[in-house]
């Protein structure tokens, strides 16, 4: 049978496995412990029984300290730890005691920034991707021949076409844009940006011009000049955006960086995309050859109403040079309507925006994305008063056509060259 450690009393015994009344706990007692290792010798009278397998004697006892009685092994108990676990209560079960193991917030704050800044980033750059390829890049400054040298700041070439291609036979009903072939300057406007604030400047279409020498943009063949002095928007319908470019720079001097064109239709979606744009009317305006029928004060238009508002001028007392203010108001007020947080954080408001714009826009070759983002809160910067605007200034009429006022016209070029503040004052 089995044999009790030595020192310990038989009678010991009899209290295990029996229960006790005693409230106070059980002594401690000494349990046998399986040492790992080599087993030891077998002792006087004891014998390895044989095991198949190989499997190894197993160990004696001696007090509950091993081989021997050497004191070299601690059982555990003495400290009422068995296994490792706090108060001898046995192994240590996963999860018990402390539940759920708390959430590792660290951690989970952590990834989701980084899974927002990725997908953000992604989505940035396949913006840009995106709605660089869709500008119309058709303009070749460098066909431009004998410019002049370049100022400070930044200076753009704002023309309103008349233009109706790809408009269906409804749309330029509705429109009231007719059915002219070809297409033709509406309007034109100098944008300069620079430290000293930003300053559009319309150059009225009548204005009294001479057309320089030139190269063709088609043929490359260079035209000498012969003097002739036509209307401004002649310049366009003759040769198209490079001469009209060409002209501009030799009858002021100034060098054009960037050239930006719409059309009709182009237009109009724009404004129809932001939802209308707000503007104050300061006068009652009724016009058969434009559609416009407006009634003083502060409303909405939307973008067949826009396209007739900024190309109304026989209902204006000072003809197109009451339309050029009109065209500057409106366009400041649709650049503040497009950069507003509403549009631009609005992805349902700004990819339609940005669609309707750059589909409709023709830039030049060196146009990017950040210098038509410039352009735009400089317009924006002119409507909310930290800019100026003005018309070209003018001193009369030659032959109906009319005539600049040379002396503040090399004034204000001067100070738009050094990109000083402009405190020459226009029509």
């Amino acid at each position: 049978m089995t044999d009790w450690p030595q020192g310990r009393p038989r009678d010991d015994r009899g209290r295990y496995g029996r229960g006790s009344a005693s409230a106070q706990p059980e002594s401690a007692r000494v349990m046998r412990q399986v040492r790992r290792g080599a087993a030891p010798p077998p002792g006087p009278g004891r014998s390895a029984p044989p095991y198949a397998g190989g499997v190894p004697s197993q160990p004696s006892y001696v007090d509950g300290q091993g081989y021997g009685g050497q004191d070299d092994y601690d059982s555990g108990y003495n400290t009422g730890q068995v296994y490792g676990s706090p108060g001898g209560r046995g192994p240590a079960r996963p999860g018990a005691g402390g539940g759920r193991p708390a959430p590792d917030w660290r951690r989970r704050i952590k990834w989701t920034a980084i899974t927002v800044v990725t997908v953000l980033v992604v989505t940035t750059v396949g913006t840009y991707f995106w709605a660089d390829s869709k500008l119309n890049r058709e303009v070749d400054l460098s066909k431009v021949i004998d410019r002049p040298s370049a100022g400070e700041g930044t200076n753009y070439l704002i023309v309103g076409s008349d233009s109706r291609e790809g408009m269906t036979d409804e749309q330029k009903k509705d429109l009231h844009t007719g059915s002219a072939e070809g297409k033709r300057t509406d309007s034109m406007m100098i944008l300069h940006t620079g430290d000293n604030g930003s300053t559009l400047v319309s150059l009225p279409r009548d204005s009294d011009v001479e057309i320089p020498s030139f190269v063709g943009s088609e043929s490359g063949k260079k035209y000498e000049g012969t003097g002739r002095h036509v209307k401004l928007n002649a310049a366009y319908a003759e040769d198209g955006p490079e001469l009209l470019v060409r002209t501009v720079e030799f009858n002021t001097g100034l060098r054009i960086d960037h050239y930006v064109e719409i059309g009709f239709a182009g237009f109009a979606n724009i404004v129809d995309s932001v939802g209308g744009v707000e503007i104050d009317i300061p006068q009652d305006i009724k016009d058969k050859k434009s559609g416009a029928d407006f009634k003083k004060g502060k409303q909405t238009l939307n973008g067949e109403e826009a396209l007739a508002f900024v190309r109304t001028r026989y209902a204006l007392p000072g003809s197109d040079l009451d339309r050029t203010k009109n065209q500057q108001k409106f366009l400041s007020a649709l650049a503040s309507q497009v950069a507003t947080p509403s549009t631009v954080l609005n992805p349902f408001k700004l990819y339609p925006t940005m669609g309707a714009g750059l589909d409709s826009l023709i830039v030049d070759k060196d146009m990017g994305l950040f210098d038509l983002a410039g352009m735009f809160w400089a317009m924006k910067s002119v409507s909310g008063g930290d800019g100026t605007s003005m018309n070209m200034p003018v001193s009369g009429s030659v032959g109906g056509n009319l005539k600049w006022d040379d002396a503040k016209v090399k004034k204000l070029v001067e100070q738009l060259r050094n990109d000083e503040k402009v405190t020459v004052s226009g029509n």
